[in-house]
C-alpha cells in the first residue's frame, strides 16, 4: 500500500521493487496525515528566468546515462517507470540555471536516480534529463477510492545547487485548476517535506534522510487522498461530524469534476516524453472511468466505484443536482476524448507487432 511506502520512506528501511512495468493499473487506498500539508500558504514565489546553463559535471553523468539507465522507451506496450531523456524544452524550470554545482551535488543526484529506479511504486513514473540532471518530471496515478482515481497528475522538479541542504522545487501541472487544497492553480505544491508548510521531525525536509522519492510518494498518499476537504487546517476539527462529512462529500464531487477536466487536458496535450503513458493509461482505464461517471450521475458516492464490481453506496445528499448536471456535461466531453485516444492508440499499436499482443481491448459503451 502507498501509506506503508510513505512510512518506510520516512522512518523505516525500504524494500526493493520492480524497475519496469507494463503501464499502468489501479492503485491502493491510503490514509492521510494532514500535518504534512499546507493548504493556506499563498503565492508561487518568484522564479528567475535566465539562459540555459548546464550544471557543472553534467557531462560526466551524461556520458553514463545511456549505459547505466538505457534510452527512453517509446513503445506503447511498455513504459519504463524510470528513464533518462534529452529534450527538456517544455519543463517548467527549463530556463532556471542550476547555478554553481559540485561533484558531491552530482553524486547526490546520481543516488536519487538509483533510488527512483529501484523503489518507485508501480503507479509513479519519472523521467530524468541527460543534459539537465537538475530536472525531473513525474507522473502520479490518482489512488483508487479517492476523487482522483484513474487520473494522471504531472509534476516538474528542480534540484537547486544547494541540494540536499534545501529541498527540491516542485511545480504541479494544474491546467489552471484547483482540485486539491494543496495543489494551487499557480502550480505551487504545499507540503511540509518541501518546507512550504509547518511540520516536525521527519515531516520536514532533512538533508541526510529526505529524498525526492519521499516527496512523490507523499503527494500521492497524503495529498491525493480520499477526503481532501480535511487537508484544510480549518476543516480538520469537523472530521467525523455530520456537517463535516457533508461538506467533504461535496468537495469530493467538485474534485472529481476537476479531475475529469485534468484528464481531458492531459489527453489533448500530454507532457513531453509521457505521450505513450497517457495513451495507454487512458486506453486501459477508459471503461472504468466512464462507468464511474455513470455511477456518480446515478447517485453513487464519489470514489466508491473506482474498481470494477464495486458496490455503489447511494448518495442521499439532495444538493448534488448541480454536480450531476456538470458531470453529465464533462463526462460526455471526456467520452469523446477517450474514444479519440482509443482510436489513436489502436492505430499506433497496429503499427507495432510487438505491442499488438499486449493490447487490452476496451469495450465501448
Amino acid at each position: 500500500m502507498v501509506l506503508n511506502k510513505v512510512l518506510e520512506l520516512f522512518c523505516v528501511k525500504k524494500k526493493d521493487s520492480k524497475k519496469k512495468v507494463a503501464a499502468p493499473h489501479p492503485t491502493a487506498n491510503v490514509s492521510t496525515n494532514n500535518s504534512l500539508l499546507d493548504p493556506f500558504s499563498s503565492g508561487n514565489g518568484t522564479v528567475l528566468l535566465v539562459q540555459k546553463h548546464e550544471p557543472e559535471c553534467s557531462s560526466v553523468v551524461s556520458s553514463m546515462t545511456r549505459t547505466e539507465y538505457g534510452s527512453e522507451s517509446d513503445g506503447y506496450n511498455l513504459f519504463n517507470q524510470f528513464d533518462v531523456v534529452q529534450d527538456f524544452s517544455d519543463h517548467y524550470y527549463a530556463k532556471n540555471s542550476p547555478g554553481k554545482t559540485s561533484k558531491d551535488w552530482v553524486k547526490t543526484i546520481q543516488n536519487e536516480w538509483k533510488l527512483l529506479q529501484k523503489d518507485l511504486p508501480e503507479s509513479i513514473y519519472v523521467r530524468a534529463y541527460e543534459d539537465r540532471i537538475d530536472l525531473l518530471r513525474a507522473a502520479i496515478v490518482g489512488p483508487a477510492g479517492t476523487p482522483y482515481h484513474d487520473g494522471l497528475f504531472f509534476f516538474d522538479v528542480r534540484f537547486p545547487s544547494e541540494y540536499p541542504q534545501s529541498p527540491p522545487k516542485v511545480h504541479y501541472h494544474s491546467g489552471g485548476l484547483r482540485l486539491n487544497p494543496n495543489l494551487y492553480e499557480s502550480g505551487k505544491v504545499c507540503l511540509s517535506l518541501l518546507n512550504t508548510w509547518w511540520g516536525t521531525g521527519c515531516e520536514k525536509w532533512g538533508k541526510s534522510k529526505s529524498t525526492i522519492l519521499q516527496v512523490l510518494v507523499s503527494i500521492q498518499g497524503l495529498v491525493l487522498n480520499d477526503k481532501p476537504y480535511f487537508n484544510e487546517p480549518g476543516n480538520k476539527n469537523s472530521a467525523n461530524t455530520a456537517p463535516g462529512e457533508k461538506y467533504s462529500l461535496a468537495y469530493n464531487q467538485t474534485a472529481f469534476l476537476l479531475s475529469c477536466r485534468t484528464m481531458m487536458y492531459s489527453l489533448r496535450k500530454p507532457p513531453k516524453h509521457f505521450e505513450s503513458l497517457v495513451a495507454r493509461h487512458f486506453h486501459e482505464r477508459e471503461r472504468v472511468i466512464l462507468d464511474a461517471c455513470d455511477a456518480y450521475i446515478s447517485g453513487a458516492v464519489v470514489g466508491s466505484s473506482s474498481a470494477k464490481g464495486t458496490k455503489h453506496p447511494r448518495n442521499n445528499n439532495r444538493s448534488f443536482a448541480d454536480f450531476k448536471k456538470s458531470l453529465e456535461k464533462y463526462s460526455e466531453l471526456l467520452r469523446k476524448d477517450l474514444a479519440a485516444n482509443r482510436t489513436h492508440f489502436l492505430k499506433l499499436t497496429r503499427d507495432s507487432p510487438a505491442a499488438a499482443d499486449e493490447i487490452v481491448e476496451c469495450t465501448s459503451s
